[in-house]
């Protein structure tokens, strides 16, 4: 899956349940997404809470092929900013 494929399905997912937050998806020289005002950009914004984790791992995540906590408890995703608002990624990802 492209950053634009995995930022379509987010847009489904936002279509559904607004975020108020902002939250960016940093695959480092693949790219960002970044989650703000209800939208899905495939650009790097501020946010106020960013998720590393590399495109491969990024589309395991959003086809369900990874599990978030057993990814992050492996180092495959790294959180910085504010921590609770990736717990809110369950419902966007659901």
């Amino acid at each position: 899956m492209t950053l634009n494929e995995i930022a379509a399905k987010m847009q489904r997912g936002l279509d559904k349940h607004p975020l108020a937050e902002t939250i960016k998806f940093d695959c480092g020289t693949d790219g960002a997404i970044t989650l703000e005002e209800g939208k899905a950009l495939t650009e790097d914004r501020p946010a106020q809470c960013t998720i590393h984790i590399s495109e491969k791992n990024l589309s395991k995540l959003i086809a369900g092929n990874l599990n978030p906590m057993a990814a992050f408890a492996m180092g495959k995703i790294k959180v910085s900013g504010d921590m609770t608002l990736a717990m809110k990624l369950g419902q966007l990802l659901g």
